[in-house]
């Protein structure tokens, strides 16, 4: 199946770690298998999780104001709570919490009301499942093996029967996933544990597609996947077709009390405009309150990115990754027709801006947003060998205070020179 372009296309989304984690904010689903937390006081938390401030309107009108075009909401994380009240047995917030109704569908109607693609997260384990059993990872601290909730090493030989009735119970609440919300797109995690032939990935991704046809699948499907999901860190090798970065606000995925780290809006700006100037996606994570509130640091943050991206759309969305390394000190994309260039640049960058191994004449240049002209010259060059591309800095008053676009229109499409240089 072919990539739905949307996705490509969406720019921004945004994430959300909500379980009974939040309750006591906890490590979602690790603090147990990690042995943070002993079992029995983490799932006591299920009796402090209400939602009784949740509003999926406000959530869907707050992501579409800052230019979100897609949210992933985890549906059921490791730890095996459900959002929505599952007819495949384990555990779900509509019988074993006060939240007592299903989070998902008001979630996916209120996503759909605003024009948002509505994605849901789903875990491949269940580290609470009786007939799943958990595989410690390489490298895990020691004293994890006196925990019950985790096999040894070397795992422990699966019961052929028990893992057909997990594999049904997982594939039973994704069938209901689809047939309930029908997602555009499924987050999937929890695929460390298994290979991709005891996962049975090719018979689920069939089931999938024949059900929802359209519906995009992440990397967690390892071969059925159809995008990468880096994590935490703008990768150094971009990989290859299209990919999301996953990015927390702070330092956490879910809620947790005391991680008061949060990036800057300054800083979430660099993270956006690099990742979407590579040809990124930017899945931004948030982490709301047991009560489904969303904390006001995290919301003003991704309310300055919003406003950010407001000042600077064409820069934004309908663009494609920009220039390879060593164009332009900054990210930068580039129109669908390659004749026009957007250039990020942070700070104040002094007398110019340099474009090198640019052969395309330069018509215009200009501020995004103030509309300010910029002069342009190139110096040097020889033969086939293009000299650099001088643009004028912008004065102090079109600076943004995160980061300036200053927008280039070619006389031509896009032509780089990629070559050593004449000797």
């Amino acid at each position: 199946m072919a990539m739905q372009p949307w996705f490509a296309e969406a720019k921004l989304g945004i994430f959300l770690h909500w379980g009974i984690y939040a309750v006591d904010g906890t490590l979602e689903s690790w603090a147990f298998y990690a042995g943070e937390v002993p079992h029995e006081q983490y799932m006591r938390q299920r009796d402090g999780f209400a939602g009784e401030h949740y509003d999926p309107q406000a959530w869907a009108e707050l992501f579409a104001r800052v230019g979100a075009r897609y949210a992933v909401l985890t549906a059921r994380h490791h730890d095996g709570v459900a959002l929505w009240d599952s007819a495949q047995g384990g555990l779900n917030v509509v019988e074993h919490t006060p939240a007592g109704r299903d989070l998902i569908g008001p979630y996916a109607r209120a996503l759909r009301e605003r024009g948002l693609k509505v994605g849901l997260y789903y875990s491949h384990s269940d580290w609470n499942h009786p007939d799943y059993p958990s595989v410690r990872s390489q490298g895990e601290a020691q004293h994890v093996n006196d925990s019950p909730w985790v096999a040894p090493q070397d795992g422990r030989p699966d019961d052929p029967q028990a893992w057909t009735r997990y594999l049904s119970y997982r594939d039973g609440q994704v069938g209901e996933l689809i047939d309930r919300y029908r997602p555009d797109l499924l987050w999937f995690d929890g695929e460390w544990e298994r290979s991709e032939q005891q996962w049975r990935m090719r018979e689920l991704s069939g089931k999938i597609l024949d059900a929802a046809p359209q519906t995009v699948l992440n990397a967690r499907m390892m071969s059925y996947g159809d995008y990468a999901t880096p994590e935490q860190g703008i990768p150094m090798q971009v990989p290859d077709g299209p990919w999301e970065l996953c990015l927390t606000v702070n330092d956490s995925w879910g809620y947790r009390h005391g991680d008061t780290n949060h990036k800057s809006v300054g800083q979430l700006v660099r993270y956006f405009t690099e990742t979407i100037g590579l040809g990124g996606n930017l899945l931004l994570d948030l982490g709301p309150r047991a009560d489904g509130t969303i904390p006001a640091e995290q919301v003003a943050r991704l309310e300055g990115l919003g406003a950010w991206i407001a000042r600077h759309e064409a820069a934004v969305f309908g663009t494609v990754a920009g220039l390879p390394a060593g164009h332009h000190y900054g990210p930068s994309t580039l129109a669908p027709d390659r004749r026009t260039l957007h250039l990020v640049v942070f700070g104040a960058p002094g007398e110019t801006i340099a474009v090198k191994g640019l052969r395309t004449p330069v018509k215009r240049a200009y501020v995004l947003g103030s509309g300010a002209e910029l002069g342009h010259r190139v110096t040097g060059g020889l033969g086939e060998v293009p000299g650099v591309t001088w643009l004028d800095a912008p004065g102090a008053a079109d600076l943004d205070e995160h980061a300036t676009v200053v927008t280039v229109e070619l006389d031509g499409e896009l032509d780089l020179y990629r070559g050593t240089g004449r000797d």
